[in-house]
């Protein structure tokens, strides 16, 4: 569905090297999360899959179309919610939703743009002008103006940035149906939770350099070297009473709780040594490292 091959990017003022060999594939179907600090190169990727700007060198292919021969093929393939907000702003919602169709010369698509606005929860603003909505409605205009051709691919940008809790998780379900009706998802974000939460494939970018290009399970599989078990008591405790755990690092939080590592192989151990000690607690908790505590990790090296 999606391939880039050996893609670099200089920018000739100040001859910054910001991509440099990018290979990825993207399979019909995927919902990939693209992570990486600021100025790693996400923005600049992703500029280059819109039309935006020209790679250095390489080569891209959407949807079976060379990006350099057949741009606007492609841009029939692919929806672009960047991260800038401040599009449209004389528009009404359904003014700007209607131009925006007329780009791709579809006509009559008054049925579908009601249907994403009402899926994105903007029917009630249709008629407002886009300088008037706050700022996670505007973002979730831009995600109806991505989708008002119908791409087979759509490519967000930071789309949760400056949207509150109910929002974000309004827009996560959005997301997950629209995936499950077969749209493949690129997705890049600081919230690393959205990732974990969403995304099946993580792909890493640090320094213009792909570092890292792992199904989600595998990826944290392979990380999750060791599980931090927490034990929780209703009463103080004292260290020395768990020297018989001194394999497993044992440290008290908050004077109840007792907090242990232990890698997976040895999770049952941990589990007979409590039980034969008939220890009373009143809760036991079993965390594996999160997402962002790997993606971490694997920029920190």
């Amino acid at each position: 569905m999606l391939s880039v091959r050996d893609v670099s990017m200089i920018y000739q003022k100040g001859k910054k090297e910001a991509l440099k060999n990018i290979n990825l594939e993207i399979a019909e179907g995927e919902f990939t999360a693209l992570l990486g600090q600021n100025g790693a190169g996400k923005s600049t990727l992703i500029n280059i899959l819109a039309g935006n700007v020209k790679k250095t060198q390489g080569s891209v292919s959407i949807g079976g179309y060379d990006l350099d021969k057949k741009e606007l093929e492609t841009k029939k393939i692919i929806g672009i919610v960047p991260q800038d907000t401040g599009y449209d702003f004389v528009f009404t919602v359904d003014e700007a939703l209607k131009k925006q169709s007329g780009y791709f010369g579809i006509k009559n698509n008054k049925a579908y743009i009601d249907e994403v606005l009402e899926a994105l929860y903007l029917t009630e603003k249709r008629s407002a002008r886009i300088r008037d909505l706050s700022g996670g409605m505007r973002r979730r205009f831009l995600i109806a103006k991505a989708l008002v051709h119908k791409p087979k691919i759509l490519i967000l940008d930071e789309p949760t940035a400056g949207v509150d809790i109910e929002m974000r998780h309004t827009l996560y379900d959005f997301l997950v149906k629209l995936h499950q009706s077969g749209t493949t998802i690129i997705l890049t974000t600081h919230y690393i939770e959205e990732a974990e939460k969403l995304c099946k494939r993580i792909v890493i970018i640090d320094g213009g350099k792909i570092i890292a290009d792992e199904p989600k399970e595998e990826l944290m599989d392979a990380f999750s070297r060791e599980s931090i078990i927490e034990v929780h008591f209703d009463q103080a405790l004292n260290l020395a009473d768990f020297d018989f755990l001194s394999d497993y690092h044992p440290h008290i939080e908050d004077k109840t709780r007792l907090q242990l590592k232990a890698s997976k192989k040895d999770l049952s151990k941990v589990f007979r040594q409590l039980s034969e000690k008939n220890l009373e607690f009143t809760n036991l908790v079993v965390e594996r490292p999160k997402l962002e505590d790997i993606y971490l990790n694997i920029i920190k090296h």
